[in-house]
């Protein structure tokens, strides 16, 4: 189960929700936290944590430091510090991450590259996959 913070941490920073039901088209941009439950069609930029809860669906590319996604995301991933794909997530996308954890049960399909991630234009851009990493579906096995 996701909780509001990702990676069970706390914060004093407000958490943008975007509820069950809601849909949007668009670029969201945020200094703090964001927390989708419901759709978005376009980019999010957050100099926070992002989390994409069961009910969440993405469209568009997901920057943030910490990233929790426990949804369906169809876009590049870029988190600085940490990328969790709950148990019930669907990645289709690229990932760029610092840490890297996958549950049990997540499905991913597309490349990723973990490590120091360092992007010329603070996340915000379109930089492409390393044409050395090779491109590995996903599908972990419950155990």
């Amino acid at each position: 189960m996701l909780n509001n913070t990702p990676f069970g941490g706390s914060t004093s920073e407000e958490t943008t929700l975007i509820r069950n039901g809601v849909k949007i088209e668009g670029k969201i941009t945020s200094s703090g936290n964001i927390r989708v439950d419901g759709e978005i069609k376009g980019d999010i930029f957050s100099n926070s944590n992002v989390t994409i809860g069961e009910t969440g669906k993405v469209n568009g590319q997901i920057s943030a430091e910490a990233i929790t996604i426990g949804g369906t995301v169809t876009g590049a991933v870029k988190a600085k510090g940490k990328l969790l794909l709950d148990s019930k997530a669907n990645l289709k996308g690229d990932i760029y991450t610092k840490n890297l954890a996958i549950e049990a049960g997540a499905k991913f399909d597309g490349q990723s590259k973990t490590g120091d991630w360092k992007d010329s234009d603070n996340g915000q851009g379109t930089s492409e996959p390393n044409p050395n990493v090779s491109k590995v579906p996903m599908d972990v096995a419950k155990n």
